[in-house]
Order: C-alpha cells, then structure tokens, then sequence
C-alpha cells in the first residue's frame, strides 16, 4: 500500500499551519512523534500526547501519523479508525479519505450483508480525495511545483483504483474499466499504473473483451521492470483470456 504523507512531509505541513503549541511540554510530546523509531513508538507518542493535550491543534497531523504507522504494520483496522478520527479533526483530509476508501474497497466482497453501504462510503470518500485534491495546497512550500504535481496525480490515481475495485464488487465491470483507466492516466509515472493496468485487464475478461484485455497485457508482460508479483497476476490473467478466446 502506498504512504500518503511521509512523517517528514508531515511535520511541514505544521510549519506551514503555523498551529499554536501551548505549552513546553505540548512541544516535547510532538518532538516525542518526530524522533519515535518504528510504527509502534509512532502510536504510542501519538497516543500520548492525544491523551495529555486533546485539544491540541497537532490532532490532525498526529492522527495521520499514527494512521500511516497503522498500514506500516498491516494493521487495517487501526488504520481506518486512525483515519476515521483524522477526517473528523480535518474534513479536508484527503490522505484519511484515500486510505478509508482503499482498505474499504479491498476488503469489501460480494456476500456482505453490508455490501452497498460500504460501497457507498468508498464512492464518496474517493470522489471527495479527487475533488480536495485538484485545489490542495503543497505541503511543503519549498516542493517543487512539478513534483507536487506528481504527488497529486498519484493519489487521484488510487482513488480511480478505489473506485474500479468498488465496481468490480457490483460487478459492473464497464465502470470499473473506466475507472481504471483513470487510474492508469493519472499515474505519474508507469509504476504507479501497473497494477489499475492488470485491475483492468481483469475487468475486460469479466466483461468479455478479451481482445482488449491482451491488448492491455501482452505490452504489459514485455517490461523487463515489471514488479514480479504484479508479471505473475498479469500472466494469469493472459492465460484466461486466451482460453476464453479458444472457447468462443
């Protein structure tokens, strides 16, 4: 899973919030996040100074935090309420959108009860992320304009992927091919379209275009730096595609 804000880019966004830190020990309990080692220090030092100072105004970068530390450690659960309480202190928070929106998604499947609620909540949260994102400001003022650019195409593209996979689980696969597409054209670079380009393959031979899913496929498989887990989901999904195509 990729990481939204790094702690480093985090801590800029609080020079340039410029939030009131009352008091010396306030300060100490924020340094205590910054130098923490490893995600669960991360948690505990967010935790801490959530529990001395809650009405702190470094709740929102904290909560990120702790919620980045959380998908460090493949911890989903923590990292959604991480999340949870991170939208609730910042509305605009478009990293706790993306992530509730991802984890969501992924781990929604056909049979849940609560299927379609889910599936709402992955809808609007990753159309809120594309939305905040088009006018968010850089984090860091000293960022490139074109690498903040990067950065912002890179999310909208998760929140295109969110939006596929959400489709495939309606198994409305025509809207989940688009969404992918958008995925894959906001990718700022080809790594980051590598898996919406499987995603859509999948889609395709779930729709019966198996033409268009080799067509995705084939110049996909010909990278030579193709991520070897993401080559062998890609080969599968050739395969299936090809014996498709001998049945019909």
């Amino acid at each position: 899973m990729k990481k939204v804000l790094t702690a480093g880019l985090l801590a800029a966004c609080v020079l340039l919030a410029q939030p009131k830190i009352k008091s010396k020990k306030e300060a100490e309990a924020w340094q205590a996040i910054m130098s923490a080692q490893g995600p669960d220090a991360q948690i505990a030092a967010v935790e801490g100074l959530l529990t001395m100072f809650a009405d702190t105004e470094l709740k929102p970068y904290a909560l990120q935090i702790a919620m980045e530390a959380a998908q460090q450690k493949n911890d989903t659960e923590k990292a959604v309420i991480y999340a949870e309480r991170s939208l609730e202190a910042d509305p605009k928070s478009y990293s706790a959108m993306l992530t509730i929106a991802r984890i969501t998604a992924a781990g929604t499947k056909e049979f849940d009860f609560d299927k379609e609620e889910k599936l709402k909540k992955v809808d609007k949260l990753a159309n809120d992320a594309i939305e905040v994102l088009k006018t968010a400001p850089k984090p860091n003022p000293q960022l490139p304009d074109e690498q903040w650019a990067g950065v912002k195409k890179d999310l909208t593209s998760q929140a295109y992927e969110a939006l596929g996979i959400g489709a495939m689980v309606r198994k409305k696969y025509d809207d989940a091919i688009t969404h992918f597409k958008g995925a894959i054209d906001n990718a700022a670079g080809p790594e980051g379209s590598q898996t919406p380009k499987v995603r859509m393959a999948m889609a395709m031979n779930f729709a019966g275009k198996y033409d268009d899913a080799l067509a995705v496929l084939n110049p996909l498989l010909e990278d030579q730096k193709l991520d070897p887990a993401i080559r062998k989901f890609a080969a599968q999904e050739k395969v299936k595609a090809s014996m498709a195509k001998m049945k019909k």
